[in-house]
């Protein structure tokens, strides 16, 4: 275990800025004043008013370092669109809807025979490179659960829109809600956000079967958490990276708790780990046979290569139960809990719930046809939640004809302009609303064309800029909030030079939580009454204390230790890409304020009030609204994609790589 926190870890906790600043006149949080100065109405408990950063790994064993508190970030006014930020605009402004964004869960049965932790040491000699298997294990990842919860207590103490202070009106999850598909794990997730109690175990009840424990493999690749019964030992974990040794924990980390839940409606997307085991394989007989067995390989077989996994995982649907015969494997108690869920059964999974609404989004037609997207109102503002999953495999995303037929229908039914395919406005009697998708995917990952079987025989796929430029005809289209890539981002979507509608829509991107920073986001939709709206999203961290102390006595504690491992993990020490902090991405990619161009003259109270649509959210609106007048992405993959070399990249892709797994 750690030491107790240092004077310096103590100064800078946050429970001690009070009396620091009464003895130092030190400000540990300078953002306070800043938010009051700007109107900002409830900036506490977020990264307004406060930051969490790595701290420094000089002088520490291995680089394992603490966290540290860091100042607030204020919202940064971007204009990317081209629609300026005008003067008095704070004054002015009124909130449309507030909304919390969770995603990237990735809630982990990490004693599932379907696990392919073994893959992952393939990337341990490159720290912060595109890793290609790295999303098959994590030295944290048997407390997803707890983190979930922490970050749930976080939504629930801000309770509000931090910028104007408006009460949330639901929270969605951006999909990638389960890791592994399984029906144990969607139930986690249900039962976190419902709060209800939950048993994160899995096998037998009354012990640790995995990767983690010394009696089950000792495996140096593996950080193993508790003393090595009768031995010395160490993982490489502890000797390289300095990890800590936490006597309990494995017991802990399966322990039942009552998790706090969601006072709001919320919602779900469908994300590749909710529909293809490990993310990237399709779902079969054969593979749901082995996630409910009693065998679970834990380490590679002698002598095979990293290209001759990357070859077996892309071309043979038998090649994990060839490993299972050859590689160093342990018994685990059988358990029927981990079926692996088809889409339809996981959408009628999210009917089995305290909370609402009654099946989360998804609806009784969804269970029907076996698909995953909907739409649901609040006030002038209508969500379209979209299935960008393939499910022929590979964890990069695509849509099919059809959902792209019925999203153009929604977009016509709910703006009286657009422009077809040639660029000419066409007017219509159709109602304005303002629309916000919501997808796992984002566009640029939007980008895997792999067709089999009978869907072999029909229309292509379609990738992200065929979408990208049908969203881009429809002005009323505002904001695309989504997940994936574990990256805080903010990427604008303009039209291009003469056309006749001005600027474009947002996506925002949000890091996961099942990785460092294990952050969600608040956001905010505001009619500035200038002919401008704007988004404002900003990141919160988890309710977890700042620093992990020598408790396992309760989930936000165990939510603590998860962090601190994070921002730890081997893995991702050389930061994620060009000009980022790492995950926490570039400052312009995390608190912001969207400046967007108004579709159509709003109501003075800002719209059409309550709830509308075929999956009604709880609306408070109380107006009407008034009636008035891309870029190509990467080549497409095509066959090259059953390569072995693309395969690589495309079947196990990790959680560092730009898909984000």
């Amino acid at each position: 275990m750690h030491p107790l926190p240092s004077r310096r870890d103590v100064l800078r906790g946050a429970a001690y800025g009070a009396a620091v600043t009464a003895l130092t006149g030190l400000d540990l949080f300078p953002a306070r004043a800043a938010a009051a100065a700007t109107g900002l109405a409830a900036p506490a408990g977020t990264t307004l008013d406060h930051t969490l950063l790595r701290g420094s790994r000089a002088g520490h064993p291995g680089g394992y370092a603490r966290l540290v508190l860091g100042a607030g970030e204020s919202p940064l006014v971007r204009a990317d669109l081209g629609v300026p930020a005008q003067q008095g605009r704070a004054a002015r402004r009124r909130a449309l809807v507030a909304f919390a964004q969770l995603t990237d869960m990735h809630l982990i049965d990490v004693q599932s025979p379907a696990r392919v932790e073994w893959t992952d040491r393939y990337n341990d000699g490159s720290p912060g490179s595109n890793l290609v298997f790295a999303a098959a294990y994590r030295p944290h990842e048997m407390l997803t659960v707890q983190v979930a919860d922490a970050i749930v207590h976080a939504v629930e103490n801000v309770g509000r829109g931090p910028v104007t202070g408006q009460r949330l009106a639901f929270v969605m999850s951006t999909g990638d809600n389960v890791d592994n598909c399984q029906r144990n794990e969607t139930r986690w997730h249900i039962d976190v956000l419902d709060g209800t109690r939950v048993r994160p175990d899995s096998g037998d009840h009354s012990r640790y079967e995995g990767v983690a424990d010394w009696t089950f493999t000792d495996d140096p690749h593996y950080w193993h958490p508790e003393p090595r019964p009768g031995g010395s030992t160490a993982d490489i974990a502890h000797t390289s990276y300095g990890f800590p040794t936490v006597p309990g924990l494995l017991a802990a980390a399966r322990r039942p708790f009552t998790p706090r839940g969601l006072s709001v409606p919320w919602y779900a997307a469908y994300g590749n780990h909710d529909g293809l085991v490990q993310g990237n394989f399709p779902q079969s007989f054969h593979l749901n046979e082995i996630a409910q067995g009693s065998l679970k390989v834990v380490s590679a077989p002698l002598g095979l290569s990293e290209n001759d996994v990357a070859a077996g995982l892309a071309s043979d649907p038998s090649f994990l139960a060839t490993v299972m015969t050859t590689a160093p494997a342990q018994p685990v108690t059988a358990d029927a809990a981990r079926k692996v869920l088809t889409r339809t059964e996981t959408v009628s999974e999210y009917f089995r719930t305290t909370g609402t609404p009654r099946g989360h989004g998804f609806t009784a037609r969804n269970k029907a046809d076996g698909t995953a997207y909907y739409t649901f109102d609040h006030g002038p503002v209508t969500f379209l939640t979209l299935d960008t999953v393939n499910p022929n495999g590979y964890a990069e995303g695509s849509m099919d004809r059809a959902q792209v037929d019925w999203l153009e229908r929604q977009l016509k039914s709910r703006h009286a302009r657009h422009l077809d395919q040639n660029g000419n406005v066409v007017h219509t009697s159709a109602r304005n609303r303002v629309i916000v998708l919501f997808s796992h995917h984002t566009i640029g990952t939007m980008d895997n064309p792999f067709v089999e079987g009978a869907d072999a025989q029909g229309p292509p796929r379609v990738m992200g800029d065929e979408v990208e430029a049908l969203l881009l005809r429809y002005p009323n289209v505002v904001l695309w909030v989504n997940g994936h890539t574990h990256v805080n981002a903010v990427v604008p979507h303009r039209r291009p030079k003469g056309s006749p509608f001005a600027g474009g829509f947002w996506e925002l991107n949000t890091a996961a939580h099942v990785d460092w920073p294990e952050q969600a986001r608040m956001i905010e939709v505001v009619d500035n009454r200038d002919g401008t709206l704007s988004v404002f999203g900003t990141i919160i961290d988890s309710a977890a204390p700042l620093l992990h102390q020598p408790r396992l006595d309760s989930a936000l504690h165990l939510a603590s230790l998860s962090r601190e491992l994070a921002a730890n993990d081997w893995q991702e020490r050389g930061g994620v890409g060009s000009g980022t902090d790492g995950r926490r991405g570039a400052r312009h990619d995390r608190n912001v304020e969207l400046l967007v161009a108004l579709p159509f003259r709003l109501s003075a109270h800002g719209g059409a009030g309550g709830a509308h649509g075929s999956q009604g959210g709880r609306g408070d609106g109380d107006g009407s609204l008034a009636d008035s007048g891309p870029s190509a992405r990467r080549a497409l993959l095509g066959a090259s994609l059953a390569a072995a070399g693309v395969g690589l990249a495309s079947v196990v892709s990790g959680r560092r790589a730009r898909d984000g797994d």
